[in-house]
């Protein structure tokens, strides 16, 4: 092991982390793992265009928590905040629907928004980053097929151009990271998402969506929907397992590197329906509604799965909820929240 390697392992009992996107599926989870390693305080800065109070709300109170409302494209907001910060999860982003939405400034948070974060830790000396990317940094479109590994291409040909504006901006920002790191010596991981799903989900991304349309559709008695045939593949990872990944990142002596943070196994679009379906104790026949030639949808997928081998070699980490145990937690969730809404 090299010194290196040594100075980019940031042990967390103690320190202190701020996590920015922190009003979110992923940024709720990933506090409340975090304060179980021992970290001294959390900073959750949001600017809540798309998180809610709603995420944090069980973190109300805790001393070793502070809320902070601030926006990633105004940098002195972001030096004041990582202040005396060891190390920064970068969750902000905009995702495809965004960009399909208001590509201006989706391409502007994304991209720029990055860099302003980087220019802050670089200025108060934060110790390392973990930089949450994306698959879609590995494209999408018909030419996908087999293992998306870390050194894979980037494929654009036949896709919806949000889809592919999302992937490029996470490369740009895992770019940025990387000649942080070539010019200034700031250690950072770049954790490449499937879809994250689980409890405390929101709307916004395109498959999670598709598992939250369906649950309400079956629980209205209408038929789930089957875009094309039933048998594209989905990729997704439980947000449980998204945060273990986040500490382990911080924790290992990992650093200029890029890792898929994947689920267990791939899933078809036929078989998650069924999974809902058997959760909902339903026995509604699917609706299949064919994709005319040539659509692509943002919730397709090809014939491909993304290993997660170098995450468990440098990280130590690897999937441990199934698809079957995730969507059962998430529904459970969604019901728990249902009953307790006021009449």
């Amino acid at each position: 092991m090299t010194d290196q390697d040594k100075r980019a392992s940031l042990p967390l009992d103690g320190a202190r982390i701020l996590i920015a996107g922190a009003a979110s599926l992923v940024g709720s989870h990933t506090a409340d793992a975090l304060l179980e390693t021992g970290v001294k305080e959390i900073i959750l800065l949001d600017n809540f265009a798309f998180g809610t109070p709603e995420a944090i709300a069980h973190l109300e109170g805790n001393p070793r928590v502070k809320v902070v409302r601030g926006d990633l494209m105004r940098l002195p907001d972001l030096l004041v905040a990582t202040e005396g910060v060891d190390g920064v999860l970068h969750l902000a982003a905009y995702m495809t629907l965004g960009f399909a939405q208001t590509p201006w400034q989706a391409v502007d948070v994304n991209i720029r928004g990055v860099q302003n974060m980087l220019e802050a830790c670089r200025v108060n000396k934060v110790r390392k980053v973990v930089f949450a990317s994306s698959n879609a940094v590995y494209g999408y479109g018909p030419g996908i097929s087999g293992a998306l590994v870390e050194q894979g291409p980037f494929h654009s040909a036949g896709a919806p151009p949000a889809a592919i504006l999302y992937g490029a901006s996470k490369i740009m920002g895992e770019q940025l990271c990387r000649q942080y790191y070539q010019k200034f010596g700031l250690d950072y991981v770049v954790l490449r998402y499937s879809t994250v799903y689980g409890e405390r989900q929101h709307y916004r991304a395109a498959n999670a969506l598709y598992i939250m349309e369906t649950y309400d559709r079956v629980r209205r008695g209408e038929r789930p929907v089957l875009p094309g045939d039933g048998s594209e593949t989905k990729h997704f990872v439980h947000v449980s397992d998204v945060a273990r990944a986040n500490v382990a990142a911080f924790q290992s002596n990992a650093t200029d590197v890029a890792v898929n943070v994947s689920g267990p196994d791939p899933i078809t679009t036929g078989e998650l329906v069924r999974l809902v379906l058997e959760y909902c104790k339903s026995d509604l026949q699917p609706e299949i509604r064919p994709d005319p030639p040539g659509t692509v949808r943002l919730t397709s997928g090809g014939a491909f799965h993304i290993p997660h081998e170098l995450a468990k070699k440098l990280l130590g980490w690897e999937p441990c909820v199934s698809m079957r145990e995730g969507v059962a937690r998430l529904l459970a969730w969604r019901e728990r929240k249902e009953v307790a809404k006021p009449s």
